[in-house]
């Protein structure tokens, strides 16, 4: 939990953990978050955070999948010029032994 306060207001907040820095807030534990007590005058507001809807959706997880295929495809079958580019890097390399981009596997 991220305890986040201000002075002028007299208020402290205890919501989810915060994805960024900030003045005046603090990270804390489950444990401490849950005893957290403030100065007699003073408002806390605790937002709880749902723990059913966390993380990214199937839909989502689908979505990054198919773009990955996508690229992947793209990359297998050149069409074209890219064709042409490719069976001239594929028979420039034919000599070297196990040579892939800028690294190359040294026969013993």
């Amino acid at each position: 939990m991220t305890l986040t306060y201000i002075y002028a207001d007299s208020t402290a907040v205890l919501g989810p953990l915060a994805t960024f820095s900030e003045p005046h807030s603090y990270d804390l534990c489950e444990t401490h978050g849950k005893r957290l007590t403030v100065p007699n005058g003073w408002n806390v507001i605790k937002e709880e955070s749902s723990l059913s809807d966390t993380g990214p959706s199937d839909d989502d997880l689908m979505a990054i999948a198919d773009a990955v295929r996508e690229v992947a495809n793209l990359n297998m079958s050149p069409t074209g010029s890219d064709a042409e580019i490719f069976a001239a890097n594929s028979s420039a390399q034919e000599g070297q032994i196990g040579r892939r981009g800028h690294l190359r596997a040294v026969p013993s």
